[in-house]
């Protein structure tokens, strides 16, 4: 199945009305806590979020550029905080975005792994909005470094949590 996902930058941040499309895999399952993915190259930024409370936090960076090792490390964050689903930011509608396959590949590869459902959110927005909120706390942008993925990991939870509420759920 295919199912949610959100405009980043609509949520708290943002000046847009989040909108939900079709873009998940697994079940819809979402209660309790929920890891957010800023997939990257390099480095994957993670963010916690609750669905009760609808609050996010930027958790951790992956930095490990091999999937095995990548994998080990979302296997350990899974087994700590036990989410009912995960969420992926994708590069909007873009399917010539540099990225894109990867991410497809990242998502399917989540859901085929812990077999928890993953939501694509769109972060066309994640990582200015997530600067802008580290500049505003005082960090410097050359002092930002892998904060910003940890932080755009947020942005992306938090679209995602305006999208459920403006869709009434």
């Amino acid at each position: 199945m295919i199912g949610e996902g959100a405009r980043a930058g609509e949520g708290s941040a943002g000046a847009r009305r989040a909108t939900m499309d079709t873009n998940s895999i697994g079940p819809e399952r979402a209660m309790g806590s929920v890891l957010a993915f800023d997939f990257g190259a390099r480095r994957i930024g993670v963010a916690i979020g609750d669905t009760e409370l609808r609050i996010a936090h930027p958790l951790e960076v992956i930095a490990y550029e091999d999937n095995r090792r990548r994998f080990d490390a979302i296997a350990a964050l899974i087994a700590e905080w036990r989410p009912g689903a995960l969420l992926v930011g994708r590069p909007g509608d873009d399917p010539a975005h540099p990225l894109a396959a990867a991410i497809a590949r990242f998502a399917r590869r989540l859901h085929a792994s812990f077999g928890l459902p993953v939501h694509l959110v769109d972060e066309s927005l994640s990582s200015w909005v997530a600067g802008r909120r580290l500049s505003e706390a005082g960090i410097a942008a050359r002092d930002q470094g892998t904060r910003l993925d940890a932080m755009a990991a947020c942005v992306i939870l938090e679209t995602w949590f305006a999208a459920l509420g403006a869709n009434g759920q």
